[in-house]
């Protein structure tokens, strides 16, 4: 496939394959770590070479914000932004916050479609993997980090509630 040639305001003109985007949408934690498990992702998403535009994003608390990484996408070259929500049913962030946001970015960029999909679950693939992980638990026991929570609150003070 050719590329095509988007001329960026301010940055010049960039080459972009596919002109549509991924913009993977999490809630966002105190607790980093659980912020980079969706940058790792996106990271493994460009890798797989169907889209070399992925971003992620955070609902809050962590950053970017889905405003940030939307406009992101556009200055790379999106023309359209598939809107991932890493979310596991349609509660009131994917119903209400998720839509609202779609609706400032697209009300911020008139030239690009902004998609909301759903979120992962319910799915085939969804219930696969939690009996990988029941069967994992019942085959090797909880894992070291997750074993008690006087454990989690030495890892991780933060989370401690006390």
């Amino acid at each position: 496939m050719r590329g095509r040639k988007f001329k960026i305001i301010g940055r010049g003109t960039i080459e972009v394959k596919n002109p549509t985007a991924v913009l993977l949408i999490a809630h966002g934690s105190r607790h980093e770590p659980a912020n980079d498990d969706l940058r790792r992702l996106a990271v493994a998403l460009v890798d797989r070479g169907e889209y070399e535009i992925v971003e992620p994003s955070f609902l809050e608390l962590a950053d970017p914000d889905i405003a940030t990484a939307g406009a992101r996408c556009v200055e790379r070259g999106a023309r359209r932004v598939l809107m991932i929500p890493y979310f596991l049913a349609s509660g009131v962030h994917l119903v209400r916050d998720l839509t609202a946001a779609r609706d400032a970015l697209q009300a911020a960029h008139p030239g690009v479609a902004f998609l909301l999909g759903p979120p992962l679950g319910p799915h085939a693939l969804l219930e696969q993997l939690v009996m990988e992980r029941v069967h994992e638990l019942e085959r090797e026991g909880p894992r070291a980090d997750l074993a008690s929570s006087a454990t989690m609150a030495k890892r991780f003070p933060s989370l401690d509630p006390h």
